[in-house]
């Protein structure tokens, strides 16, 4: 088979570009693929004309056209669009009757926000057919009134254009996802989205030598919970150590100063994050938004490490309670300081460790995600036939 793979990258590497990454890799030992960049970076002349140019992007969609003509793909594999690349692209490539398949990492196409929360709630107005005024007047977008309008208007433009539309088959990150995306506005076929989780490597499983250590992996954001999580700790003998930095690192230092039992270790590498794993008793998951897929618990599980996390969004697909981990409250530190002290409180936790690592055997791994890409992928190019005989159908006889 070959793959066209397509990415605009942000200008702070995150999970998506990770993901793209990590997906390439894998697809390039088993399959003909090939990938192109888009970048959102640059001088701010360049990034504002980049934004400028979100709803359709006429220099990025000719470098597509150019890569599909000469590489020929079974399949053209979309991760991120915005805004360096823009929708454009989905009708570069539908105009050549390639086959197309999207992956939905985020909300975007749903709200501005991305996220669906904005000012420490969730923010589901978007949702609702019509332009997005709201998120708009919220200013969801980087706190700009005018980015969110000009990206709310590049998704809607594309609605009425019926671009979304024209994607063969999307691909959501947890049955949650799917569901918001069928039940919103944009008016998806249910056969149009596919449930495929993103993978990691195996990290390697380790039951003996836990400690009492609690860990928590991710920025220090308010959307994360991080004000949960300290005052969950404060005041208790409970031992958490913080990984990670975000503009609440202030918040933590200070939580460490006055709670011996809270210890912040920075920023750390991959390699250390996982030997720490490896080591402690559960890893804590407070956030707030709905998330896509939490790689931080991919790992975890990886590890035979159980997960504390609110029961939220893609958190409840991903979490079994008193099986691989615990739910709480999203929100409530009392209720997650409560399954604190039940988790201490239990004699054994071998079964939760055992069905952590069960879970991510089940679920996770590299060789299961490399198996549901391609059967995706397949089901594209069945469906994108199947439109291209029926348009050949309605056509008139000469």
């Amino acid at each position: 088979m070959k793959i066209l793979f397509v990415h605009t990258a942000y200008t702070e590497r995150g999970g998506e570009d990770s993901v793209f990454h990590n997906e390439y890799e894998l697809l390039s030992s088993h399959t003909d693929i090939h990938k192109v960049s888009f970048s959102n970076g640059g001088n701010k002349f360049k990034t504002a004309l980049k934004f400028l140019l979100a709803p359709w992007n006429f220099s990025a969609a000719a470098r597509l056209k150019k890569l599909i003509i000469q590489h020929k793909p079974d399949v053209v594999h979309i991760h991120n669009w915005y805004f360096g690349g823009s929708p454009l692209l989905i009708r570069v490539v539908k105009k050549l009757g390639v086959p197309l398949v999207l992956t939905l990492h985020n909300y975007r196409l749903l709200c501005p926000s991305g996220t669906l929360f904005h000012k420490g709630r969730i923010f589901e107005e978007s949702l609702k057919p019509g332009f997005p005024w709201k998120a708009v007047v919220n200013k969801v977008y980087r706190n700009s009134a005018v980015q969110t309008f000009w990206l709310a208007f590049t998704v809607y433009f594309h609605k009425l254009l019926k671009t979304w539309n024209a994607v063969d088959q999307y691909i959501a990150l947890t049955p949650f996802a799917r569901n918001l995306f069928l039940n919103s506005a944009l008016n998806l076929r249910a056969d149009q989205i596919s449930v495929k989780p993103n993978f990691v490597e195996d990290k390697g499983y380790n039951l003996k030598n836990r400690s009492t250590q609690f860990l928590y992996v991710g920025r220090l954001t308010q959307d994360k919970g991080i004000e949960v999580l300290l005052k969950a700790f404060a005041g208790t003998e409970h031992q958490l150590q913080i990984i990670g930095d975000g503009p609440l690192k202030g918040k933590v230092l200070k939580a460490e100063k006055e709670n011996p039992n809270i210890k912040y270790l920075g920023l750390r590498s991959n390699n250390q994050i996982i030997s720490i794993l490896k080591r402690s008793t559960a890893l804590i998951f407070p956030s707030m938004w709905y998330e896509g897929m939490p790689m931080t618990i991919h790992e975890a599980f990886s590890t035979g490490t159980p997960v504390i996390s609110s029961k939220l969004g893609a958190m409840e697909t991903l979490i079994k309670d008193h099986h691989n981990g615990l739910f709480f409250e999203a929100g409530n530190h009392n209720d997650l300081r409560d399954k604190l002290d039940h988790w201490n409180s239990l004699e054994s936790k071998d079964n939760f460790f055992f069905n952590a690592r069960e879970t991510y055997e089940d679920k996770y791994t590299p060789n299961i995600n490399l198996s549901t890409q391609l059967a995706i992928y397949n089901s594209a190019i069945i469906k994108a036939r199947h439109v291209h005989k029926e348009e050949e159908y309605a056509r008139p006889v000469a």
